[in-house]
């Protein structure tokens, strides 16, 4: 399997080189967060542009307002990961030092919805779970906001254009407006070649395919697994339930739930819980709605079916005080398209696509593939 750590002879090589090059990285998730990281970390002028508000893609945390005025967090993306690739272990060992990720010791299950049993709970000794603290998105924020690398969110990329020119990337947005210009590119979103971001923008894809025609193939179908997440707020712990994250069994509702407020750093003034419903579910709400914004009664039917399907498991007495759903259309990739290089690259343009699509369907993917795309920019950077 290719290698994607920086070896000290192209980190010696590049060190007086590097500084003049400029790389775009497209995407604030996990992925392109750490390839942005890696790459500053080695002289490179980094920027990242991210439509949403904030880092994080799939490990974004939710801000919310109850009721009462106070202030709810969500981690309504990924969980938790875990990391067994001696590429990743040590990065998450670093993070682990610095304070922004943190093992969460809990016990989990397994939970049959047609005996209302569970099957199973996880001993000692199981495969660690780790978090972002104090919310999954800390991990993103810390490495966006390393020296070197420059941000700007809220900013969507409408079109990337190849000029046959010394600095040959130039990037838009949405308005027209110039954004500047790159020696390289990483896309860590694989919706900006994607016929479902014309879905969702009613605009073409960024990246124009006939520029890296090999590539085309592979990154134009990615299937990908939708699923919609519901957040609940409660005032008193839910204490029938022996686990504190669970998988679900023989519901066609709902696939995981877990308590957010018992990860380290989290708030406990209130229980707050996440679940998140099964492909199958989130499939036959989209064939209805499409992938246009979801209205506010769409939303809400989505939240009391999942809730009414928790209480059925006879773990839940008392109502939440909070209860909101949210759509994740096609963030859960079902095929991985690079396994042995880790990344898609194109070496004539300095084109990198990274993701947890390219190496296996999760976090410890998506770092992998962040290294496996700073590593292709950083021997490009030595040889200029």
């Amino acid at each position: 399997m290719a290698a994607t750590t920086i070896s000290p002879a192209i980190r010696k090589q590049m060190s007086s080189v590097a500084v003049a090059m400029k790389v775009a990285v497209i995407g604030s998730g996990i992925s392109g967060a750490v390839c942005a990281s890696t790459l500053a970390r080695n002289g490179v002028s980094v920027t990242i542009f991210d439509s949403g508000r904030g880092p994080g893609g799939r490990m974004s945390q939710r801000r919310e307002i109850g009721e009462d005025g106070k202030e709810l967090m969500f981690d309504h993306g990924a969980p938790f990961f875990c990391v067994s690739n001696s590429d990743a272990m040590p990065l998450v060992h670093e993070w682990e030092s610095r304070g922004f990720v943190s093992e969460w010791k809990q016990v989990f299950g397994s939970f049959d919805c047609a005996s209302n049993k569970f099957l199973g709970i996880q001993q000692e000794g199981d495969a660690k779970k780790y978090v972002g603290v104090p919310g999954m998105n800390s991990i993103s924020k810390a490495l966006c906001n390393e020296s070197g690398v420059k941000s700007m969110f809220g900013t969507g990329i409408a079109k990337l254009e190849w000029l046959e020119e010394e600095i040959p990337w130039l990037l838009t947005d949405s308005k027209g407006e110039n954004l500047g210009r790159f020696d390289g590119v990483v896309a860590s979103d694989k919706n900006i070649v994607s016929p479902r971001f014309t879905q969702v923008t009613r605009l073409p894809p960024p990246l124009d395919l006939s520029l890296v025609p090999e590539l085309a193939t592979k990154l134009q179908n990615i299937p990908v697994l939708p699923c919609f997440s519901l957040m609940l707020a409660f005032k008193e712990p839910l204490s029938s339930i022996p686990v504190k994250g669970l998988s679900f069994k023989n519901s066609e509702i709902l696939s995981w739930a877990h308590c957010d407020s018992t990860k380290p750093g989290r708030s406990t003034d209130s229980e707050r819980w996440i679940l998140h419903s099964t492909p199958d579910y989130a499939n036959s709400v989209i064939a209805k709605t499409g992938l246009q914004k979801l209205s506010s009664e769409t939303l809400n039917k989505i939240s009391e079916e999942m809730f009414k399907e928790f209480q059925c498991s006879g773990l839940v007495s008392s109502l939440p005080f909070f209860m909101k759903a949210h759509r994740w259309g096609s963030a859960f990739p079902a095929k991985s398209i690079a396994v042995e290089e880790r990344c898609l690259w194109d070496r004539n343009r300095n084109l990198a696509i990274c993701g947890d699509f390219c190496v296996s369907p999760n976090v410890e993917g998506a770092i992998l593939s962040g290294l496996a795309a700073a590593s292709k920019l950083l021997q490009t950077s030595s040889c200029l």
